[in-house]
């Protein structure tokens, strides 16, 4: 069931009210500090993440998910996995048959797109360049629905959501195969960039024109 307004506190229902597209969500996470975990992992409920000013990848797209769900938004994260172990998790969503997402991240790259991928797959390959780093590669991408928790309280609760990091972490992920060439491109001009401006995040990518930052 997706709770009403008496569920909220007022200043929790006067945000989803003004947060009520895709595009404003965005705007609002790209404007909290990420979230590094300096004292230990955090995983955040949606309530647990607006009494402060900053949030990780998993943090935001669940919030995005509870705000959006009032706005007739299914709650679907997408889990991009990576070869180093560190998946990116973002909120997806449909307008007019295409997909586009909402993400925080410590790179811009990483953030937000415009609903204009006709496929999931079509939005996971739009990470796929700004996903390399030093260590990053994506190798697959998996969708859930967290109403699939069932009574799993992902909105309000005081505690970490470690079964949805499990979840994400052990359901079906599709396959992205990419070339060596590719990657060792991509590799190469990552670390030739970071050693040009080693406290900058790339803006290069040929997918620049759909971020949604």
């Amino acid at each position: 069931m997706i709770p009403d307004k008496k569920y909220f506190t007022t200043a929790e229902w006067k945000l989803i009210q003004q947060l009520n597209t895709p595009a404003k969500v965005q705007r609002f996470f790209s404007t909290l500090a990420y979230n590094r975990e300096h004292n230990g992992s955090t995983l955040k409920s949606f309530r647990e993440l607006i009494k402060g000013s900053e949030a990780h990848c998993l943090e935001a797209a669940v919030a995005a998910a509870v705000i959006l769900e009032q706005h007739g938004y299914p709650p679907l994260l997408f889990d991009l996995e990576s070869q180093d172990l560190l998946d990116h998790v973002i909120f997806v969503f449909k307008e007019n048959g295409c997909w586009g997402s909402i993400a925080r991240s410590r790179d811009l790259g990483l953030h937000g797109r415009k609903p204009v991928y006709r496929s999931l797959r079509d939005l996971a390959w739009s990470y796929f360049d700004p996903f390399v780093d030093f260590t990053g590669r994506l190798k697959g991408y998996g969708l859930a629905n967290l109403h699939e928790l069932g009574d799993y309280d992902w909105r309000f609760s005081p505690r970490k959501m470690l079964k949805i990091e499990d979840h994400l972490r052990t359901m079906p992920h599709k396959r992205l195969h990419s070339s060596e060439k590719r990657y060792e491109k991509l590799l190469t001009r990552y670390r030739q960039f970071k050693q040009r401006h080693p406290d900058r995040s790339p803006a290069y990518y040929d997918s620049r024109l759909t971020w949604m930052i």
